[in-house]
């Protein structure tokens, strides 16, 4: 028979996850993905706190402030630019942005008291990688998580080199030795610098968890789904039958297979709680 795919092997799991876990899962958008599909399914997981996050940097920087839990103060209050009249900082995406700089922190430091309690006790941190490719703020020269639509002149866009990030992603394993981590690199593509500048890009990023506990959504989504069906009308972002399919690769990857029952059972409930009847009770009549 004619093969019209080229399959992903996936090597046994260095770290599983379990439903006795509590799960903290951090970056780009396709954290997001992965982290919805574990809370549909029962999971303690936790999400994206500062709000989608791209590069290793920020990644780094948020568990940092997760661990110590240091509270935002005024002066990290960033007003947006493009007279968007909200204010946000640069440790967060623009999802946070408030009509008043009080509000903004008031919100963030709430997200954060939760984060970092959650951040103390969970036993597992799923890390998505969406790009090498980050923006120092020249004034600080802080990399930043989000330019909030500030000038272009106020930042320097630069690429991460494969030696530093691996020194970023390995400093963050090596400091919380009670924690297991799991890196995988977004199969979301990044087209500004054009196909050539996203490669290299993602091959930064691949280089660099080399070592480290991976999940291969990147080659699943480039090899197993590299049809443009598979891909939304951006041509940049997976469809969300892809998506989906990546998450359940995952968690086949990742679950023990004495708890797959237990995990088709919470979706099957999850499944059903999301039904909605398209008839009323007693109501006979089909709705207008």
């Amino acid at each position: 028979m004619m093969k019209l795919q080229t399959p992903v092997t996936l090597e046994p799991a260095p770290v599983s996850i379990s439903y006795d876990d509590s799960i903290l899962v951090l970056g780009s958008c396709f954290a997001g993905e992965i982290g919805q599909r574990l809370s549909d399914a029962g999971f303690k997981v936790l999400a994206n706190p500062f709000g989608t996050l791209y590069n290793p940097v920020s990644v780094g920087n948020a568990i940092t402030r997760l661990s110590s839990g240091i509270p935002f103060q005024m002066e990290d209050v960033v007003e947006m630019g493009a007279n968007a009249g909200k204010y946000c900082s640069f440790w967060h995406h623009t999802s946070f942005a408030r009509d008043s700089a009080e509000e903004f922190l008031e919100n963030a430091n709430r997200s954060l008291e939760t984060a970092s309690a959650f951040w103390k006790d969970c036993t597992r941190v799923i890390i998505t990688l969406g790009a090498a490719w980050a923006f120092r703020f020249n004034e600080t020269g802080e990399t930043v998580a989000n330019c909030l639509k500030r000038p272009a002149a106020e930042f320097t866009r630069y690429r991460l080199t494969v030696p530093l990030t691996a020194a970023i992603l390995q400093g963050i394993v090596t400091r919380h030795p009670g924690k297991q981590f799991i890196f995988t690199v977004s199969p979301i593509r990044h087209l500004a610098d054009g196909a050539h500048g996203n490669q290299l890009s993602k091959s930064t990023l691949l280089l660099a968890t080399e070592g480290l506990p991976y999940f291969p959504s990147y080659e699943i989504m480039m090899d197993e789904l590299r049809d443009y069906r598979w891909w939304a009308e951006d041509m940049v972002h997976p469809t969300k039958q892809a998506a989906d399919y990546l998450c359940d690769r995952f968690i086949e990857w990742a679950l023990p297979t004495r708890e797959w029952d237990l995990y088709e059972k919470r979706m099957q409930e999850w499944r059903r709680s999301r039904h909605q009847p398209f008839y009323s009770s007693g109501n006979s009549t089909s709705p207008e």
